[in-house]
Formats: structure tokens, C-alpha cells, sequence
């Protein structure tokens, strides 16, 4: 997922771009709730086990330029990948890549986290991937995250029976944030790791990822599963956590040495208010000294 709106390449004609791949973009998604694994498979032929349907439709939420996606779908073709994002030049990309690289068994939908219950139904996915995200750390903006235990409570209807939401991202504040709001949503955590990379290898890099990684970014990350369904008090704990993602930062943040993208702005403000606080109260301090 990006974090800013995507800027248009010089002698990139979007419209001819979707127009182009668009075999690989479904834009009436809603028709195939429930059925995505059968209506999605290769017509007049059938798996080794005589089933004419994808073994399991997984799900990239903010699917990107579709490197991810797109390297999901070629490792296991017997699954059905799907990315979405709201960016139209990111569809375009990732449709291209689709399209270009033959996979027969990834497609995707040029809509939002808000059309979820719409395009899929109750335990249709097996799997939901949320990479990078944008963290939105400001408390008035917490409502926009994807990690949300309003959003969580979602995904959870659509996950299939141990299916799987995992959430990777730069940020360790938002993957703390989150491993608070899966709990008020009744999720149980299968992993949650410092370094996802070294700790979790099999997942595909996305390019957002690539450039994070050469600015010396890890990835953190947690995996969970549904759990037991929460109760309105448990929910509503989750309601109000949601705060600034600030409060998941160390005190010491001058001994920071990456900035999770997104947050720098909101960093930089901390960090000088913390230094205006010190020198007022030195300040302070020093007049006591002299009076």
C-alpha cells in the first residue's frame, strides 16, 4: 500500500493501460460473491482431484504494483489470488503484470477495504494479506487504518476456518497498535515477529518493501487466526485504544534510527516538542539557581 497518491509516469496514458490488460480486472466484482473459486477457474479443464475450482481464494488488501500478487499466484497455481487497491495506476500495474506473466489464476479489483462485504461472502477467503500499510498516526486519523478492530471484525466474517490475516509493515508502532486491536476482535496470534524477514522468509517482497529495505527498514510483522467471538465489552476496549501511534514509540526517540514512512512528520513534531519541553524546564531550573 502506498502512502501518498501514486504520481503518473511521463507518457503513461492510464485509461490505455487498464484498457489494455483489462482482461485481468474485474470491475463488477459484486456478481461473483461466493463464488470467486468456482467461476474464476479455467474453463473445460479440472484438478487432479476432478474439481473444477481453485482450492482456495486468498486475498491482497492494497495489492500495489502487484509484485506481491503476482508472485503469490505463480508459486501456487492452484489458488486463486486477488489483489485490491483504490489507486487506478496501481490496478493498471498490477493488471499489466497479471496479464504479461500469464498468471491465469490472479486477478484484480479496483476497489477499497470499504467494498469487502460486498465482493465476498462469509468465510470465502482463506487468507488476507495487509502489507504495508499506511499507519495514519495521528489519533484523529486512527479510523482509517486497516487494523482497526472495526476493520478486523470484517475480515474475520470472511475468513474461512483457520484462515490467516497477516499484516507486515515498517512500523512498529502500527503492528503494536495492531496485536491490541486483535485481541479486542478475539483473534489469536500465531506469530508476531521483530523481523519478519529473517524469521519468515516464504513471503514474496513487494516494491514498496525493496525500497524500505534499502533505506535499512525492518519489517515487522503478526499472523493470527479468529478466535473465540469477542463481546461488546472487548470491542469497545478496542474502540478506545485507538489512539496515537506515538504512545507505541520509545521514549528515547532521538535513538531512533528509521522513521517508519508516514510517521516522520509526526516524529520530527514530537521530538521538538520533547526538546522545547527540556530546555523550558532547564530554563526554569536555571532561574530558581539565580533568584
Amino acid at each position: 500500500m502506498g502512502l501518498t497518491h501514486i504520481r503518473t509516469p511521463k507518457n503513461f496514458v492510464l485509461e490505455e493501460r487498464l484498457e489494455r490488460y483489462a482482461d485481468a480486472i474485474e470491475t463488477h466484482p459484486d456478481t461473483y460473491r461466493g463464488r470467486w473459486a468456482e467461476a474464476c477457474w479455467p474453463l473445460h479443464t479440472a484438478r487432479a482431484d476432478g474439481t473444477g475450482r481453485f482450492a482456495a481464494v486468498k486475498l491482497d488488501l492494497g495489492c500495489g504494483k502487484g509484485a506481491f500478487l503476482a508472485e503469490s499466484a505463480r508459486r501456487v497455481p492452484e489458488e486463486l489470488f486477488i489483489g485490491m487497491d483504490i489507486e487506478p495506476i496501481c490496478i493498471a500495474y498490477a493488471a499489466q503484470r497479471i496479464v504479461e506473466e500469464g498468471l491465469g489464476n490472479a486477478l484484480v479489483l479496483p476497489r477499497g477495504a470499504g467494498s469487502l462485504e460486498r465482493v465476498f461472502a462469509p468465510g470465502e477467503l482463506a487468507a488476507i494479506a495487509l502489507n504495508f500499510p499506511t499507519p495514519y498516526p495521528k489519533r484523529h486519523f486512527a479510523r482509517r487504518r486497516t487494523t482497526t478492530v472495526d476493520n478486523l471484525l470484517v475480515y474475520r466474517e470472511l475468513l474461512a476456518p483457520g484462515g490467516t490475516l497477516t499484516l507486515r509493515t515498517d512500523s512498529q508502532p502500527l503492528r503494536d497498535y495492531t496485536l491490541v486491536q486483535l485481541e479486542a476482535a478475539g483473534y489469536r496470534i500465531a506469530w508476531s515477529s521483530n523481523d519478519v524477514r529473517a524469521e519468515h522468509p516464504g513471503f514474496p517482497q513487494t516494491e514498496y518493501e525493496e525500497r524500505l529495505a534499502a533505506k535499512g527498514a525492518r519489517v515487522f510483522g503478526v499472523q493470527a487466526v479468529p478466535g473465540p467471538r469477542p463481546d461488546a465489552p472487548q470491542i469497545q476496549r478496542g474502540r478506545d485504544a485507538e489512539q496515537s501511534l506515538m504512545a507505541y514509540l520509545p521514549d528515547n526517540l532521538e535513538a531512533l534510527n528509521y522513521v517508519p514512512l508516514g510517521m516522520e512528520a509526526a516524529v520530527m513534531n514530537l521530538v521538538n516538542r520533547r526538546r522545547n519541553e527540556r530546555e523550558r524546564a532547564q530554563r526554569h531550573a536555571n532561574g530558581r539557581d539565580t533568584a
